[in-house]
C-alpha cells in the first residue's frame, strides 16, 4: 500500500508533466527535420514526456512511448563512453568542450587548435565515433548499443530505414569527416567513423528511455530501472559539463539562463535534461524550431523547470530540496 509521502509525490509529478504538456500541446510552431529523408515521415502531432527519478519511479504523459530516433542526443552518451574507453587526454586531443556558438552542422573548427569546438556538434561527434571506431573496431557499435541499453533499462534497436537514409543523405557529414582527417583529429578512416555515427543516430528510443538514460547520468552511471551500471562516473560528470555548457546546439546559453539544467536534444524531436542525483526528465515532439531544438520540448522544460525550481543557480533552491523528499 502506497504510503502518503509516495502518493504526494505521484501527484505532484503527475500535476507537473500535465501542466508542462498542457501548456504546450497547442504550440504548432516549428517544423519536422527533413534534411533526412526518414525524418521528415515524424507525425508532427506527436508530443510526449517522461520524468525518472533515481529511485526507479517513472511519470509519463502524452506520446511518450512512441519511437523515434536517437539523433544528436546520442553525442552526450557517446562522448561519455570515448571518455571511458580512451581516457579524457587523448579525447581532449581531438576535440574541445568550448560552446561554439554556430548551428550543429556548421562545418567550423576552433581557429586556435583546429579541433572541433565540443563533442556536441556533428564535428566534434563525428570525431567522438572515430575515437570509438579506433579503439574498439568493429566492436565499436555493438559496445555502444549495450551501453545505451544499460542505460534505458532495456534492449534497444537500430532502426535500419533511418540508417540507410542517413547514410545515403549525409553529404555535409563526409566533408566535416575529411577535414576532421586533414586536422589529425581522427585516426580512422572517414566512412569507418561515419558509419558509426551515422548508425549512433539511428537507434529507436521513446520519451520514457530517454527519461531513464537520464535518470541514469543523475544516478551516477547505474540505471534506476535495473540498478545495472552503464557509464564511469568520472565520464558522466564530464560529459554533464559540456551538456550544460553545449548541449542545446547554438541556443545553449539561452538554455542555461531560462532551463539551467544540463541537456541534449536531437533532431528526432527528442530532448534529455539531467537533474542530478535526482531526475532524468525527456521531452518528444518533432516540430523544430530555428536552432534544431524541438519547439513544445523546450517549452515544457521550462515549464518543469519552474514549476521544481530546477534551475542550478536558483538563489532558494527549493525545488530540488522538494524533489529530494518525494524521491525517498
Amino acid at each position: 500500500m502506497a504510503t502518503q509521502m509516495e502518493q504526494s509525490a505521484h501527484t505532484e509529478f503527475e500535476d507537473a508533466l500535465t501542466r508542462a504538456w498542457s501548456t504546450q500541446r497547442e504550440n504548432h510552431s516549428g517544423t519536422v527535420a527533413d534534411y533526412i529523408p526518414e525524418l521528415s515521415k515524424a507525425d508532427p502531432g506527436h508530443f510526449g514526456a517522461a520524468i525518472a527519478t533515481v529511485k526507479g519511479q517513472i511519470y509519463t504523459i502524452g506520446d511518450a512511448e512512441v519511437p523515434f530516433t536517437i539523433q544528436s542526443v546520442s553525442k552526450a552518451f557517446a562522448f561519455c563512453l570515448a571518455l571511458e574507453i580512451a581516457g579524457p587526454d587523448l579525447v581532449a586531443s581531438r576535440v574541445g568542450v568550448e560552446p561554439s556558438g554556430d548551428p550543429f552542422n556548421a562545418i567550423v573548427f576552433d581557429p586556435g587548435t583546429n579541433r572541433p569546438f565540443n563533442p556536441m556538434v556533428n564535428a566534434g561527434a563525428i570525431a567522438v565515433a572515430g575515437i570509438l571506431h579506433e579503439h574498439l573496431g568493429a566492436d565499436a557499435f555493438d559496445f555502444m548499443m549495450e551501453r545505451f541499453s544499460l542505460a534505458a533499462g532495456r534492449p534497444l534497436a537500430l532502426n535500419e530505414a533511418v540508417y540507410r537514409s542517413e547514410a545515403e543523405t549525409g553529404h555535409r557529414n563526409r566533408a566535416i569527416a575529411h577535414l576532421l582527417l586533414a586536422n589529425d583529429a581522427l585516426a580512422v578512416a572517414p566512412d569507418a567513423a561515419l558509419d558509426l555515427y551515422f548508425r549512433q543516430c539511428s537507434i529507436e528510443v521513446t520519451a520514457t528511455d530517454l527519461a531513464w538514460m537520464g535518470a541514469t547520468f543523475a544516478n551516477m552511471g547505474a540505471c534506476p530501472r535495473s540498478r545495472e551500471h552503464a557509464f564511469d562516473l568520472g565520464p558522466v560528470r564530464s560529459t554533464l559539463a559540456v551538456m550544460f555548457t553545449c548541449g542545446m546546439y547554438d541556443y545553449a546559453g539561452h538554455w542555461a539562463y531560462d532551463v539551467g539544467i544540463p541537456a541534449k536534444s536531437g533532431v528526432g524531436g527528442g530532448i534529455v535534461g539531467v537533474v542530478n542525483r535526482q531526475l532524468g526528465i525527456a521531452s518528444f515532439s518533432p516540430r523544430l524550431d530555428a536552432k534544431g531544438n524541438s519547439a513544445r520540448g523546450v517549452g515544457a522544460f521550462k515549464v518543469l523547470a519552474e514549476h521544481f525550481g530546477l534551475h542550478a543557480f536558483d538563489c532558494t533552491n527549493v525545488g530540488s530540496s522538494f524533489i529530494s523528499s518525494l524521491i525517498r
